[in-house]
């Protein structure tokens, strides 16, 4: 299976609720061999540490993100969750190559992103109320609180207009091949 997109490639913006598996879905992609040249999964720079290392983030403290802000290092960045989030422009440059760029974006950052890459493509992820407190809780970031809150925002949120939307209930791998096949559709 090919993802190429197109000439001038095509930017993908998967977003969705904590816990709905946009960075084990694109773990999942980053990792199979198959579709590698097709696709590139855009790294982020966060103002977190990794908790885990299987996490493909570049972590900064909040003043270096503001000096990267003022050196122009980031195509995309917003503000989630009280961190900060980044996509450098070089993360960006396979979409000259005709690659499609899946970045793991915000629902929030989306009408920002849309006026820069007015050909972007949104895919929400989403799962289950149940699976993603479940996820939530396994990950321990935050306490059952939050989660619950975080939980009853998602209904609002859900009503943002997309392009597409896929389900994780199940695995990363099945939501993965899911992503894959949409992403072949857009040729």
């Amino acid at each position: 299976m090919s993802a190429m997109c197109r000439k001038a490639g095509r930017l993908i913006l998967l977003i969705g609720p904590s816990g709905a598996g946009k960075d084990s879905v694109l773990r999942w992609l980053a990792m199979e061999e198959f579709h590698r040249a097709a696709v590139h999964v855009a790294r982020r720079t966060i103002t977190r540490m990794a908790v885990d290392p299987a996490e493909a983030h570049e972590s900064v403290t909040a003043g270096q993100f503001e000096a990267l802000i003022r050196a122009n290092a980031f195509a995309l960045h917003w503000q989630a969750h009280g961190l900060s989030y980044g996509i450098r422009h070089e993360e960006l440059a396979p979409l000259a190559a005709g690659l499609c760029v899946v970045v793991n974006g915000s629902r929030a950052h989306v009408a920002r992103a849309r006026e820069r890459y007015p050909d972007l493509f949104v895919v929400r992820l989403s799962a289950a109320p149940e699976v993603l407190r479940s996820r939530l809780l396994r990950r321990g970031r935050e306490s059952p609180q939050m989660i619950a809150a975080r939980l009853d925002r998602n209904a609002q949120l859900a009503r943002l207009p997309v392009d597409a939307e896929l389900s994780n209930d199940d695995s990363p791998q099945q939501a993965a091949l899911r992503l894959l096949a949409l992403l072949e559709l857009l040729n």
